[in-house]
């Protein structure tokens, strides 16, 4: 979805309203801060909607056959990283891997016996006792039989291995975001167990259309609003914009991506983002005026406007967009003009 307007951004590189503060006296002395209204050339700036999402998202899948006997964490938990997050039924595992240590031992056994008999078959050659050929069969069997150990303990290590598989647990600090599964579910190789992702780094996805897309660079501004953040805090400034390099066919659009800062309260993935890109400079000079500047009088929508006099006079005015603090006048003001920022200490000024 996009939606085209015309704004400027209180940034250095647009030219929009510029703000100079000045003092009006009155006729009894009183004085009055004042701001300056000036044209400029308007930024055409373009809206698109985004979603957030996280940087670092994790499906923890199961590895192995089992059904869960532990679940240790709910949708919304805080976990940290290699916390125990569920076990899966590991009995048949454990009975594999017991078999296979006393399989390794049994083979040490036997690796024992052949050293001992290696050597007196060492002993006997070299009081030529025996044949060059026995003991050639002998050294044969002794290297055999440390191959067979080797074998077993490589055996021992996987079964080990394996029963690891059966207790999931965190890849990283993150935060629990789905749980398909419950006790007594069959867990199978692929099937998601949890989802966990990493509240430190969020970003925004949005797709633009592959024209506006082109004309992006470093420098161009670009802000993101988050309109289910309490009054200021909507309007955030990301940490580093990235571009990436595949149109979609269908749509001929590419995916903008944009690093929100750490700490934000009240953000998880999913929620609704709005992108605004300066796409291009020209058309009318457009004005500006802090909203506190704004007078709301039941019908009326107003202005105090500093006469030739030097005093202020309610003037009606209609009103645009509000961007950023400030809030576009179509009608009812003009260039150079002052108006007051205080509309109730103005209003006490005859």
């Amino acid at each position: 979805m996009m939606n085209f307007n015309s704004a400027t951004f209180k940034a250095p590189w647009m030219l929009a309203l510029v703000s100079a503060l000045t003092l009006a006296g009155s006729a009894h002395g009183a004085e009055l801060a004042t701001v300056q209204v000036r044209a400029g050339g308007n930024a055409v700036t373009a809206s698109f909607d985004g979603v957030v999402q996280a940087v670092r998202q994790t499906v923890v899948a199961a590895q192995v056959s089992g059904a869960v006997v532990t679940l240790d964490v709910k949708v919304g938990d805080t976990v940290k990283a290699g916390q125990v997050l569920l076990r899966l039924d590991a009995r048949a595992a454990q009975q594999t891997a017991a078999a296979s240590d006393a399989q390794v031992q049994a083979a040490r056994a036997s690796q024992q016996a052949a050293t001992k008999e290696f050597e007196r078959q060492k002993l006997l050659f070299k009081q030529k006792f025996i044949s060059q050929a026995a003991l050639d069969r002998a050294e044969e069997q002794f290297k055999a039989t440390q191959a067979s150990v080797a074998a077993q303990l490589a055996g021992a290590g996987a079964a080990r291995t394996t029963t690891d598989f059966y207790v999931v647990k965190a890849p990283y600090s993150a935060v629990v975001s789905d749980v398909p599964v419950v006790l007594g579910d069959m867990a199978m190789p692929g099937r998601p167990l949890l989802t966990v992702y990493d509240p430190s780094a969020l970003r925004v996805s949005v797709n633009v259309p592959q024209t506006t897309a082109s004309r992006l660079n470093g420098e161009t501004p670009v802000k993101v609003e988050l309109p289910s953040r309490p009054g200021t805090q909507e309007w955030i400034k990301p940490l580093k914009t990235q571009i990436l390099p595949t149109v979609d066919p269908a749509t001929h659009t590419q995916e903008l991506r944009l690093d929100l800062p750490a700490g934000l309260p009240g953000l998880t993935p999913g929620i609704f983002a709005r992108v605004w890109l300066n796409t291009a400079v020209g058309g009318d000079a457009r004005l500006y005026v802090p909203k506190q500047a704004i007078v709301r009088r039941s019908e009326l929508t107003g202005l105090y406007v500093i006469g030739t006099d030097g005093r202020p006079a309610l003037r009606q005015v209609r009103l645009g967009r509000r961007d950023d603090g400030q809030v576009e006048v179509l009608s009812g003001v003009s260039a150079g003009e002052h108006v007051a920022l205080d509309p109730q200490a103005a209003s006490r000024i005859h």
